[in-house]
């Protein structure tokens, strides 16, 4: 009796741990260019990340940057600074997230994604169809 409640407690503290590296990838992340931080979060067992701050947050007016290259025009008057860019990622293997989109909006493209954790860095990798024909991109943590 005393081994299999040992066997089980080790088996609930693996899940639990394992449930924790899957969410490393929450935080704070900050663009190559220093252009633009992202924050990560989690909604529903997936991993979304908004675009919570800007390095030049305003237009040359003094206007807040809108969403002008967006495809829909419906959505071309909402602010840049709080868009959610990053959707629907499903934690894979350990520091891997796939399945998601990332939307970029100096083009008003969006693009399949994949995230590698790679302990500060966030690799983003931006495709159409595969992986392959892509580009990455590597994230700093935000401390």
């Amino acid at each position: 009796m005393k081994k299999l409640l040992v066997m089980m407690a080790t088996l609930l503290l693996a899940g639990f741990l394992a449930a924790q590296d899957k969410d490393a990838v929450l935080g704070k992340w900050q663009n190559p260019s220093g252009e633009g931080r992202v924050e990560i979060s989690k909604r529903d067992g997936k991993y979304f990340g908004k675009l919570y701050w800007l390095k030049e947050p305003n237009d040359e007016s003094g206007k807040p940057k809108l969403d002008v290259k967006n495809p829909d025009e419906s959505l071309r008057k909402r602010q840049i600074q709080g868009l959610e860019i990053l959707k629907d990622f499903d934690a894979k293997d350990k520091g891997v997230y796939e399945n998601g989109t990332i939307y970029d909006p100096k083009s008003g493209k969006t693009y399949s994604c994949k995230m590698t954790l790679k302990g500060e860095k966030l690799d983003i990798r931006g495709y159409v169809g595969v992986s392959l024909l892509g580009r990455t991109e590597s994230w700093t943590r935000v401390k």
